[in-house]
């Protein structure tokens, strides 16, 4: 039994404020260390459900995040930046489960630090017509790669929202959202004990294998909208990508794992286009 975790860092225990998920910071070095014990508290309880292997693949930031010298020896940690498919590396290494730990809201929802990508400068993301946080992308991708999202982690906003697009996961809310920079949060080892069992559940329900879907027919429509005007025109440089008012551009590609890779692209081109004090 394989699993896949994809570890981000805005919805694990006790994170609230941006410089506690900023690489370097004195509060990121802190909520490092709560991110590594929400995902071994996966790690356990997948184990606990008879996984037999566990790939963690690191997926905020710069990717290197994770500390190493404290992740449940059960696991292996995929670290490091540039990997083909961001996020969701090893989805293509056949496992039977996908875990999101440590996930939140997308850009314009309630929830804390909601953001798609971009900590800023992205406003909206839908895809065919719907609103499209990471949590959608990335559960997109892994149906297409015939593999069922068994467990999601994070605050009560994006809890609420993956029962749209992991409608069979099990959940775990380490904390409750006041507002994007707020939380009621969960004592660690509270957490840890929501994320473990919620892990086995999730296991333990796990469906027959169903095999890779196939794409709907019109391939996947993605909208995406910025907060400044000279940023869309800049995300046209990629083919394909069209702009269809001043902040807001659109493509359309017939895989998931195409279309993933175009808006990771998109996000690239726009961060290069920005300035440091205006956006």
């Amino acid at each position: 039994m394989k699993v896949l975790i994809s570890a981000d860092m805005e919805g694990a225990t006790g994170v609230t404020f941006p410089d506690d998920v900023r690489p370097g910071h004195a509060r990121w070095e802190y909520h490092r260390q709560l991110l590594t014990a929400d995902v071994n508290a996966a790690v356990a309880g997948f184990a606990a459900a008879g996984a037999t292997e566990i790939l963690v693949n690191e997926a905020h930031s710069d990717q290197r995040n994770l500390l190493l010298d404290r992740l449940d020896e059960r696991a292996r940690l995929l670290i490091g930046t540039h990997k083909p498919l961001g996020m969701m590396e090893g989805i293509d290494r056949s496992p039977d489960a996908v875990a999101l730990v440590g996930y939140h809201t997308g850009a314009g929802q309630p929830g804390v630090l909601a953001h798609t990508y971009l900590p800023n400068t992205i406003t909206e993301v839908r895809i065919d017509g719907r609103p499209a946080s990471e949590g959608r992308m990335n559960a997109l991708l892994a149906d297409e790669y015939g593999v069922p999202v068994v467990l999601v982690t994070g605050d009560d906003l994006c809890c609420l929202d993956s029962e749209d697009w992991a409608p069979h996961a099990a959940r775990a809310v380490v904390k409750t959202c006041v507002d994007r920079y707020a939380a009621v949060c969960l004592p660690p080892v509270h957490s840890a004990a929501r994320i473990a069992e919620a892990a086995r559940e999730g296991l333990r329900a796990l469906p027959g294998p169903a095999g890779p879907k196939t794409p709907p027919p019109g391939g996947y429509t993605y909208e995406v909208a910025f907060d400044a005007a000279h940023l869309a025109p800049a995300a046209t440089y990629i083919p394909g990508v069209e702009q269809t008012d001043p902040l807001t551009v659109r493509f359309t590609l017939p895989t998931m794992y195409e279309a993933i890779r175009c808006f990771r692209a998109v996000t690239r081109v726009a961060t290069s286009a920005m300035e440091s004090c205006y956006g």
